[in-house]
């Protein structure tokens, strides 16, 4: 069975921005890192107890108990992510398209990779009929699976699996002996949480999930690297948590103290914290909701459900494209990158066939402008009618209307 190996296309070391919120810090939030700017080292491996209390009363509130044992910190996802791929050994498997910093720690560690398709519905889990054929034919090759990532709330497809895939791919995971590690980064995104039901693995399947959450999704900004681990309970949960806090130890991955108060501030969700998520998500929302509406007409997009991102593929207009030197990719993340004036990071870097013309857009971009104008963006109720929004979603909306009139134009006669 064939792996993915990195697409000798494009550049070697590029990684896709992380979708940023575009609005300017929480004041609360530079308030408390700048009281704690004067701590000059770092936390200990694995973060202080207050911030590990905090992270159990950011899960209990969620519906998952959590003692301080089960909790590990860490300077953001990525490194928590290469320490459980270390600690657990053995190949990973992934949904076919899934998260650009997954990937690489796998390879990093030399451990076999194997994509598994996702269904038509959503991304960020894995069919169960095809994870079950992709674990029988990678053990009858001789590999050794025992981890799957996935996550709920996914990037780069902006969708929320429903409850009932989840359960029936935990089901499977669970009868062939797989570890989940739950990204839920995106969780506390969800666009509408009153119709849309998020059930997280670790809900389902309490004694086989570690879930990781970046902070950066909800919580911080991207440039505070904060994020933290619940592993099970029980033994093997606590011998997991032993090798992770091992491997971060030797990677020397801590997090520093400023950043580690401004964690501990957020995970607690004081009201000022809670009112700028729920409001960024609202803004997100509706800007990702207007952006679908300008690319729908002209190329396949999943309506996005989470996230400030959408997934956008451009099969429909391929030949229109062709003709323009855009074959792949890579071609079409050059290609859209320099006419939107924003990145496009095209679908291989997802994991995702090069030859797809799939490419991921954020919604931050479009919110760029003074403080005060992006400040504006929360309390509009009409954000994509402010001014500097209105000219980005324009200039948006041009780039699309030209590629739907240039395969207009492309059609064969009839």
């Amino acid at each position: 069975m064939r792996r993915t190996d990195h697409e000798g296309h494009g550049p070697v070391r590029y990684g896709p921005p992380f979708p940023d919120d575009g609005l300017p810090v929480l004041p609360a939030l530079s308030d408390v890192l700048a009281a704690a700017a004067d701590r000059a080292g770092p936390q200990p491996v694995g973060g202080a107890p207050a911030v590990l209390d905090a992270a159990c009363g950011y899960w209990t509130r969620r519906g998952l108990p959590t003692e301080p044992v089960q909790v590990a910190a860490g300077p953001g996802a990525p490194s928590l992510l290469l320490a459980l791929t270390a600690a657990l050994g053995g190949d990973v498997l992934v949904p076919r398209p899934c998260a650009a910093w997954w990937g690489p720690y796998a390879r990093l560690l030399g451990r076999p990779l194997f994509p598994v398709a996702t269904p038509a519905e959503c991304g960020g889990v894995p069919d169960p009929y095809a994870l079950m054929e992709t674990v029988r034919r990678v053990r009858a090759e001789g590999g050794d699976p025992r981890l799957l990532v996935l996550s709920v709330a996914d990037d780069p497809t902006a969708t929320v699996a429903p409850p009932e895939l989840v359960h029936e791919t935990v089901e499977v995971a669970e009868g062939e002996g797989l570890h989940l590690v739950s990204d839920e980064t995106w969780r506390d995104t969800v666009h509408a949480p009153h119709d849309t039901v998020l059930l997280g693995p670790a809900e389902m399947l309490p004694d086989g999930v570690t879930v990781v959450t970046d902070l950066a999704g909800a919580l911080l900004p991207p440039g505070w690297p904060a994020a933290v681990a619940r592993f099970p309970a029980g033994e093997a949960g606590e011998q997991l948590h032993a090798r992770v806090l091992d491997v971060l130890t030797a990677l020397g991955a801590r997090v520093a103290e400023p950043v580690a108060a401004a964690a501990e501030y957020a995970l607690d969700e004081p009201e000022p914290v809670t009112i700028r998520r729920d409001a960024a998500v609202r803004l997100h929302a509706r800007v990702a909701a207007a952006v679908h509406a300008a690319v729908a007409a002209v190329a396949l997009s999943r309506p996005p459900q989470a996230g400030r991102h959408l997934y956008v593929d451009l099969d429909p207009l391929r030949d229109s494209l062709e003709a323009q030197g855009v074959g792949d990719a890579q071609e079409l993340e050059d290609f859209l990158t320099a006419r939107l004036g924003m990145p496009a990071p095209g679908g291989h870097r997802f994991g995702d066939d090069l030859g797809a013309l799939r490419v991921r857009l954020a919604t931050g971009p479009l919110l760029r402008g003074t403080d005060e104008e992006r400040a504006a963006c929360l309390t509009s109720p009409s954000p994509w009618e402010l001014p500097h929004v209105q000219r980005a979603l324009i200039s948006l909306r041009s780039v699309f209307d030209d590629l739907r009139d240039d395969a207009q134009r492309w059609e064969p006669p009839r």
